[in-house]
C-alpha cells in the first residue's frame, strides 16, 4: 500500500524530489510518498501562498472560514466519510497504535474544532472575534483592528495523530497563510486536512502547504524562516533552542518544547466506593497514546488518610492499566525505547534493596509498570510507554514545595479532589508554574480554547491595530460636513 503525504499548491512544477517513508505493524506494510523542495521552489510556493494569504484568505469572513473548518471537522467525524475510513484503517500502521485507540481517540480530539468550539478559541483570546474582519470599538474609546501575518510556518511532531490541527486551524482563523512541515513519525492526517479543506472551499487551494525536510537542515530552514513572519515549533528542547538560532530576530518565534505533567488525588477520593473509579481515569490518562502527549501523567500524587491508602490505590492503577491492555494492547516499541524501559524498571527494582517499602508492579510481558514510592516526592520523569509511579504525601505543601526546581517545564495537573481543595490546591500549582488544571481522565483532551502553555491559540498570532479616539475625533473636524 502507498499513500501520499503532503499538499503542495500548484507552482508550475509537474514534480518533486520524494522520499518513501516505510511502516509496518502486523505484517501490513505502507509506504508513505512524500515531496521534498528545492530553495527555488520553496521560494515560489511561500510568495504564492503569502500572495493569496493577502488577495484570497484575508477576503473571507471569520465567519465563513469557521463554517468551513467545521464541515471538513464533520467529514472527518463522519465514520463513513472516505477521509476517516483512511485514517482509521492507515494511522494504526504508522504509528502502532491500537485501532480501536485511534477510532475513539480521534472522535474526542476532533470534536475540539467544531463550530462552536471555535468561537469558544476566538472569543477565549479576542473577546470579540470581529475584530479579525473590521475595526471594532473598544470600551476605553477608538477602535481596534487584529491584522494576521502574510505567512506562519508551523514545525509539527508526530508523537500523537492530528496533533498539527492545533496549530494550523489556529493559522487560518486569523487568516495568514500556513506552511506545516510534518514529522516522519505522521506524516498523513495534516495533508489529507489539506486536501479536505480544498474540496469544500477551492479558492483556498493557494493558502497553505504540507511538506516535509529533514529536521536540523540548517541553510534550508533559515532560508525559510528568512521569508516567514511567524514560526510556530514543537518538539524537544533542544530541538527548540536549534530552531531559535536560526530564526531572525525580527521574527516571531512561537515555541512549545518539553513539558511535564502529573495528576493529584485527594483523600476525599479515595473511600471504598470512589478510590476504583478514580484509578480508573488515572489509568486512563496514562494509557492514551502511551503518555506520548505532554500532557501525560508520569506521577500520581496521592493523599494519605483516606479509606484506602495510596499504596493500595497504586496497585488499583495497576489493575486497570492490565485490563486496558487487554482492549487497547500498548504498541510495540522500538529497540531503543524498549531498552530504555527495560533499564528504567531494572533500576526501580533495585531501590527496593534501600526501600523495602517501595513496590515495582507490572504485567509479565512489561506491557505496564506502577511504582510505589513512600518517601520520595521529587517529579521525575518516566520511561513513558504506560510507566507511572505513586507517590504520598500528607499535605500539598510538600508536593508544592519539590516542584519548583521544575517551573520551566511544568504544563498539565489531572486532579481528584474536594471543590475547596480544587482552587486551594489550583492556587498553589499555579504559582510554581501549573498552567493547566483538569479532572483526572481528561489529562490528555484539552478543551477548546485553553491556553497552551499559558499562552493563546490565536492572541499570539496576530497584531492589533488601535484607532485611537483622538483621531477620530480630529478626523470630525476634518469631515465635509463640519462646517
Amino acid at each position: 500500500m502507498r499513500e501520499i503525504a503532503g499538499y503542495i499548491p500548484n507552482i508550475g512544477e509537474e514534480s518533486f524530489e520524494t522520499k518513501v517513508l516505510l511502516f509496518e505493524r502486523n505484517q501490513e506494510i505502507i509506504e508513505v510518498e512524500i515531496p521534498i523542495l528545492t530553495n527555488e521552489q520553496m521560494s515560489r510556493l511561500m510568495d504564492k501562498i503569502k500572495h493569496s494569504s493577502r488577495k484570497v484568505l484575508k477576503s473571507f469572513s471569520v465567519n465563513e472560514l469557521m463554517n468551513i473548518i467545521d464541515e471538513a471537522i464533520h467529514r472527518f467525524l463522519d465514520r463513513d466519510s472516505f477521509y476517516r475510513q483512511k485514517a482509521e484503517k492507515v494511522l494504526p500502521i504508522v504509528t502502532g497504535y491500537d485501532e480501536e485507540m485511534i477510532r475513539l481517540g480521534l472522535t474526542s480530539y476532533l470534536k475540539t474544532f467544531r463550530k462552536h468550539e471555535l468561537q469558544r478559541f476566538l472569543v477565549e483570546d479576542l473577546g470579540n472575534p470581529l475584530l479579525l474582519d473590521d475595526f471594532q470599538p473598544r470600551v476605553k474609546g477608538g477602535f481596534s483592528k487584529a491584522f494576521s501575518p502574510d505567512l506562519i510556518t508551523h514545525i509539527w511532531s508526530g508523537n500523537v495523530p492530528g496533533l498539527p490541527l492545533w496549530s494550523f486551524i489556529s493559522g487560518l482563523l486569523v487568516k495568514a497563510g500556513n506552511i506545516g512541515k510534518v514529522s516522519s513519525a505522521e506524516p498523513l492526517f495534516a495533508g489529507w486536512f489539506a486536501k479536505l479543506l480544498v474540496e469544500i472551499e477551492p479558492r483556498l487551494a493557494d493558502c497553505f502547504a504540507v511538506l516535509w525536510w529533514k529536521g536540523g537542515e540548517e541553510e534550508r530552514e533559515r532560508f525559510i524562516f528568512q521569508q516567514t513572519d511567524i514560526v510556530v515549533g514543537y518538539g524537544g528542547n533542544e530541538a527548540m533552542e536549534a530552531l531559535r538560532s536560526r530564526i531572525p530576530i525580527t521574527k516571531r518565534f512561537l515555541s512549545f518544547g518539553h513539558k511535564l505533567s502529573f495528576g493529584i488525588v485527594s483523600k476525599a477520593s479515595l473511600d471504598s466506593l470512589k478510590a476504583l473509579q478514580t484509578a480508573h481515569l488515572a489509568a486512563l490518562d496514562v494509557m492514551r497514546y502511551d503518555q506520548q502527549g505532554c500532557y501525560s501523567p508520569h506521577v500520581f500524587y496521592v493523599q494519605k488518610g483516606g479509606n484506602v491508602s495510596p499504596k493500595e490505590f497504586a496497585r488499583y492503577i495497576g489493575h486497570e492499566l492490565e485490563a486496558f491492555n487487554r482492549r487497547f494492547p500498548r504498541r510495540k516499541l522500538s529497540m531503543a525505547e524498549s531498552m530504555e524501559m527495560a533499564a528504567w524498571k531494572n533500576k526501580e527494582e533495585m531501590n527496593l534493596f534501600s526501600n523495602p517499602n517501595n513496590e515495582v508492579l507490572g504485567s509479565n510481558q512489561n506491557d505496564w509498570t506502577v511504582v510505589f514510592e513512600d518517601s520520595d516526592l521529587s517529579l521525575t520523569p518516566s520511561s513513558l510507554n504506560r510507566v507511572v509511579k505513586v507517590k504520598e504525601f500528607n499535605h500539598i505543601e510538600e508536593v508544592t514545595e519539590g516542584l519548583l526546581m521544575h517551573r520551566d517545564y511544568l504544563q498539565t495537573v489531572g486532579i481528584a479532589a474536594s471543590p475547596s481543595e480544587l482552587f486551594q490546591w489550583s492556587h498553589l500549582l499555579g504559582s510554581v508554574g501549573v498552567t493547566r488544571m483538569t479532572a483526572l481522565g481528561n489529562m490528555t483532551s484539552p478543551e477548546a480554547g485553553w491556553h497552551h502553555d499559558g499562552r493563546f491559540n490565536v492572541l499570539d498570532l496576530i497584531n492589533m491595530v488601535d484607532i485611537e479616539a483622538s483621531a477620530q475625533q480630529l478626523s470630525e473636524e476634518l469631515a465635509p460636513y463640519a462646517d
